[in-house]
């Protein structure tokens, strides 16, 4: 159907909606015009439009959909490699082969019932949460930021659920990212806002990793990135289909926090509670979920990676469920319920029971989206104290200990990897006060170099090399010019002087000038 096609075509603006209202919001504070309370209004309209614009294009290509058939997958452009043809691989019927040693990146996008219906559902929370921010942040002193680094977020995650192909969802994925550093971080005054900032985004770039060596070993073994490309992956071998799907399964775990990369999650709360909503209760905590479900057709291959994922989801159900029998705060509470919803998916992924896993996430996700919009006030409803462990726990004293203390694994993950990154930072900016500082300079930092001439200030090595230029011009020039009233170096400038002023007189002369005009002539022709 036309309308159908055009419609999908323009899928594109559903992540660039929300990049461009970001831009225009930005651009407003950095010119001064995004100050006060008259301001907030205009920042809110802009997001909640492009959230809304967005969700309304999902749902024509949605109902469209309905009737004539999802569009499957679109390529609407080239973004880089060689182009169309990979190699001497085997011929898959989609107009490209696929072998070793070259590849290609492109804007595609796909369209069928996951990424519809998970789309959809995006856009919707955060078009809801994005109604819901405009007053819930009055009049906060980042308010503008607030939605620019919501409107990000918005983009990105719609480029990892509409994305046809594995690179522009990284993009989407490193753009989520970006964004959910800046959220946690968003009272950036308090050194524990900034902290769990950190440890959010350090633990996160493990699962990073995980994703950029799949994408890698795609390129390698497939010949390019896309999903469709990755769902025939039968023609390479197990062990090479195993490591792919390993890589994306290190992802997956990250980013929605199973173990052993649980500990994230909690100190990601720091953020507004829109934020938290949005991210750690609805959608991006459900984005290795969707990844998993994505692979569904590498993951059928290797039935031992399976059996590693219901293990991994049973193990953090287990400890999820620990710890939240133990909390006395709305937000932990619902956060390690989150995790254990979360990794009932993973379960469900790992017995090959996607469709299940999908339902279950779109349930959760409705479900969770109004828990923590309504947490602040949950106390002024409830009007009752939390209930307190059940009696089988606190009787155990070792099991209530590793409940309360989270299994220890905040301290684990600051040690293995918050702490090197903190003490390489220090040790960089070590480098950069005892090293570069002092080779390179500073402005305002500089030292007097001769005690005669104080205000010649030199500060690094550039300075001083400078400094040494000057003083051996200002020697040639004492030595040639200025010692005994000009020396021989002036006697010689006011010779060479009078000779071309006498040149000069005989130019201005009319039978020299035609001269000089007829010579020019005789060269020229």
């Amino acid at each position: 159907m036309p309308l159908l096609d055009h419609l999908a075509r323009a899928v594109w603006l559903v992540p660039a909606l929300p990049l461009l209202a970001v831009v225009v919001t930005a651009a407003r504070v950095l010119l001064g015009r995004a100050m006060g309370d008259a301001a907030e209004p205009l920042t809110a309209r802009l997001a909640s439009l492009a959230a809304f614009g967005g969700l309304a294009l999902l749902l024509a290509i949605d109902a469209l959909s309905l009737v004539h058939g999802a569009p499957g997958h679109l390529r609407l452009g080239h973004w880089f490699g060689n182009g169309h043809w990979f190699g001497n691989g085997h011929w898959f019927g989609n107009g490209n082969w696929f072998g070793n040693g070259n590849w290609e990146a492109t804007f595609s996008f796909m369209l069928d019932t996951l990424s519809l219906s998970l789309g959809t559902l995006t856009a919707l929370i955060g078009w809801l949460v994005t109604r819901f921010s405009a007053n819930y942040l009055h009049r906060e002193a980042g308010f503008h930021r607030f939605f620019i680094a919501l409107g990000f977020f918005l983009a990105g995650i719609q480029f990892v659920l509409l994305a046809g192909n594995g690179l522009l969802a990284f993009v989407g994925w490193e753009m989520c990212g970006i964004s959910s550093f800046l959220l946690i971080g968003y009272a950036w005054q308090r050194p524990v806002a900034t902290g769990n900032a950190l440890f959010a985004f350090v633990t996160n770039r493990a699962g990073d990793a995980g994703f950029l060596l799949a994408l890698g070993l795609a390129a390698a073994w497939l010949g390019g990135f896309e999903w469709t490309a990755l769902s025939r992956a039968r023609e390479i071998s197990v062990v090479n289909d195993r490591l792919l799907v390993i890589g994306f399964v290190i992802a997956a775990l990250a980013k929605s926090a199973q173990l052993p990369f649980s500990a994230w999650i909690t100190r990601a709360l720091e953020g507004p509670t829109p934020s938290s909503a949005i991210f750690y209760g609805a959608v991006m905590v459900h984005a290795g979920v969707y990844l998993l479900l994505r692979l569904e057709p590498l993951l059928v291959q290797v039935p031992d990676v399976m059996l590693g994922l219901v293990i991994a989801g049973t193990l953090t159900a287990i400890y999820a469920w620990l710890c939240g029998l133990v909390q006395t705060d709305v937000k932990s509470a619902l956060i390690f319920a989150v995790v254990f919803q979360v990794a009932l998916m993973f379960v469900a992924i790992g017995l090959g029971w996607t469709t299940l896993a999908l339902v279950h996430l779109c349930l959760h996700a409705g479900w969770r989206i109004w828990q923590f919009l309504l947490a602040p006030s949950w106390l002024a409803i409830t009007r009752e104290r939390p209930p307190p462990p059940p009696a089988w726990l606190r009787n155990n004293q070792l099991l209530y200990t590793i409940a309360v203390q989270r299994f220890w694994l905040d301290k684990l993950a600051h040690t293995l990897l918050v702490e090197p990154t903190q003490a390489f930072s220090r040790d960089v900016r070590g480098l950069e006060e005892h090293f570069i500082d002092h080779a390179i300079g500073q402005p305002g930092r500089g030292k007097v170099l001769h005690h005669d001439r104080p205000l010649v200030l030199v500060d690094g090595l550039p300075g001083r090399l400078l400094a040494k230029v000057s003083d051996s011009l200002q020697h040639i020039e004492y030595r040639l010019l200025l010692r005994g009233k000009g020396g021989a170096a002036e006697r010689l400038l006011h010779r060479a002087g009078a000779y071309l002023r006498t040149v000069e007189g005989l130019l201005e002369q009319p039978r020299y000038l035609m001269m000089a005009v007829m010579a020019t002539f005789v060269v020229i022709l």
